[in-house]
């Protein structure tokens, strides 16, 4: 191992380019990233209203899920493994499996949109997006892939105008107001202990 760290330097000891976290701090680019995060947001919600009220509703909230089980049953499968569990597991549970998948789009887009638990929200769309390609279907898989890594990538300024940034400015202030007081009372200890009592004068 120290031959290997020798030859390739420590791996803790690397740094991030300067231009990498440009792109991830910079106020510049934060409505971009900003405009990105809303319209993957809307893209999520947007099928998940289909699937909770809207035209694909009956393929996934009743049926027993049947939307999920010809998606699982009919595709095409990227590994065998992949083919036996949507077999085995997703076709006799779909009906469940049914109600989450249309939730939780929604939910990843509402998310993505208030930038609330934005990390949270971008990671939950890979997952989805990962299950859709697993299964055997590209569609805009990729498209959408590289809009929540984006995310993920810059979630500093991708989420700070949101409702992430307004908590996260909060406990800024409120870490701030909290500060002085404790630096008040250290001082005050401080000057209590240079300059003790004389007894007996």
């Amino acid at each position: 191992m120290n031959e290997i760290t020798a030859i390739f330097g420590d791996p803790a000891e690397r740094t991030t380019p300067r231009w990498v976290k440009w792109l991830g701090q910079t106020k510049v680019l934060a409505v971009v990233w900003l405009a990105a995060r809303v319209w993957l947001g809307i893209m999520w919600m947007q099928a998940g209203w289909a699937k909770l009220w809207g035209a694909e509703n009956a393929y996934f909230l009743h049926n027993n899920g049947a939307g999920v089980a010809g998606f699982a049953a009919h595709g095409v499968p990227a590994y065998t493994w992949w083919g036996s569990f949507l077999h085995s597991f997703v076709v006799p549970n779909s009906g469940w499996i049914g109600v989450v998948v249309a939730f939780a789009e929604f939910c990843i887009g509402a998310g993505l949109v208030l930038g609330l638990f934005t990390r949270v929200a971008a990671l939950g769309s890979l997952v989805l997006l990962f299950t859709y390609v697993m299964s055997g279907t590209a569609s805009v898989c990729a498209l959408y892939a590289l809009f929540a890594i984006v995310i993920l990538a810059t979630w500093r300024t991708s989420s700070w105008i949101g409702v992430d940034g307004l908590i996260a400015s909060y406990r800024h202030r409120r870490a701030s107001a909290e500060e002085p007081v404790v630096t008040e009372t250290a001082q005050s200890g401080a000057a209590s202990t240079c300059h003790p009592m004389r007894v007996g004068t």
